[in-house]
């Protein structure tokens, strides 16, 4: 599913090596970044570490805002830094591309399979489980190139 997240980016400009302070207001998130295009970087990231947690938790994920509900909610969840003062952008972020990207941990399936296929597999030298996930790629029409 794709979505794009309002985003506010403040220059600090106080010299420190994260001068690009990053609000997203809608996922609660707040990141930095060395430039203007590593704070993006780093948003989009934020987002998608946020929102496949929330989808491995069976949580909905945020509607992202309009412009000006954005910056109401920005206004309400900030303190020490108006994030009003800098840029509002806003971050694309497609969870299932991000999902494969960086959710790369193998989940072990028992699979029956017949004892005369499992020995012509075997003695085939196929790996199973490859075959599996191939097939699995085909039949829900996905791939795994990043």
């Amino acid at each position: 599913m794709k979505q794009v997240y309002p985003t506010f980016i403040v220059n600090t400009d106080d010299g420190s090596e994260h001068s690009f302070l990053v609000c997203v207001p809608d996922m609660d998130i707040f990141t930095e970044g060395n430039t203007f295009a590593d704070a993006i970087e780093m948003a989009r990231d934020a987002i998608g570490l946020a929102g496949i947690s929330m989808e491995d938790n069976k949580e909905e994920l945020p509607v992202p805002s309009d412009q000006k509900t954005a910056i109401e909610k920005v206004k309400q969840d900030t303190e020490d830094i108006d994030f009003t003062k800098g840029v509002l952008t806003f971050v694309d972020i497609d969870f299932s591309e991000y999902r494969k990207k960086v959710d790369t941990k193998t989940v072990r399936r028992n699979v029956a399979l017949p004892s005369w296929l499992n020995y012509e597999a075997e003695h085939a030298g196929i790996n199973v489980s490859r075959v599996l996930q191939e097939a699995l790629m085909n039949k829900l029409n996905v791939n795994r190139n990043m």
